[in-house]
């Protein structure tokens, strides 16, 4: 952080936990800026702890990962799902995903989750990291940091290892079927941008191999 950078931003004074949850909890932040505006805002965070919080560890560490994989011989279909999300009451296109558990490399979390989610084997490419690096969702609302895990998927695919609270249909989408759900469907926006690679580009995968 630049020294100019430090003197333009707002100073945190107080934090406050308001929930007591497992996987999310809501906390207070009281804080002012150099142009005497006073914040009261309200985050999001999967942090237990107040010391867990970005703003104080100041480590962007992936809480989740999303997996981009793709299925098939000819790598031609993208694994989805479509799950029903009680923000909206609907059910929601979206990438595998779910949170890295403590003490877990995220991608073996990836791993992990793909087998959960659809009961398929998920073998992760190797990519210069900058493309895996976590990064923010919704930063307006959460510190929730999410890295991306590319690679190819192979197998049966089974809901047998869904959770209870979980509502979640296995999708495995060639083109049409892709540019047919972001024509049609509510999809969430990592998922879209991945599903216009995967529509425009012959190698789905090309932009991971920049110069090649």
């Amino acid at each position: 952080m630049t020294t100019s950078e430090r003197i333009h931003m707002a100073t945190i004074h107080e934090i406050t936990k308001l929930t007591d949850e497992k996987f999310v909890n809501l906390y207070r932040l009281k804080g002012s800026n150099n142009k005497g505006h006073h914040a009261n805002y309200l985050v999001a965070s999967r942090a237990e702890k107040t010391e867990d919080l970005k703003i104080r560890t100041r480590q962007n560490t992936a809480d989740g990962v999303a997996i981009y994989a793709l299925y098939g011989p000819e790598h031609d279909r993208i694994v989805m799902v479509r799950q029903y999300r009680y923000p909206v009451d609907c059910f929601v296109y979206e990438l595998p995903a779910g949170l890295v558990e403590a003490g877990e490399n995220f991608r073996d979390a990836a791993v992990r989750e793909l087998r959960e989610e659809t009961g398929l084997v998920f073998t992760p490419l190797d990519v210069d990291p900058m493309f895996e690096a976590p990064r923010y969702t919704t930063i307006g609302m959460t510190d929730e940091s999410c890295a991306t895990v590319y690679g190819y998927a192979e197998g049966e695919c089974t809901n047998c290892f869904n959770e209870k609270s979980e509502e979640i249909e296995i999708v495995l989408a060639d083109r049409d079927e892709v540019h047919r759900i972001l024509q049609e469907e509510q999809v969430a926006l990592l998922a879209a941008y991945h599903m216009m690679h995967f529509l425009h580009d012959e190698d789905p995968f090309a932009f991971l191999h920049p110069g090649e």
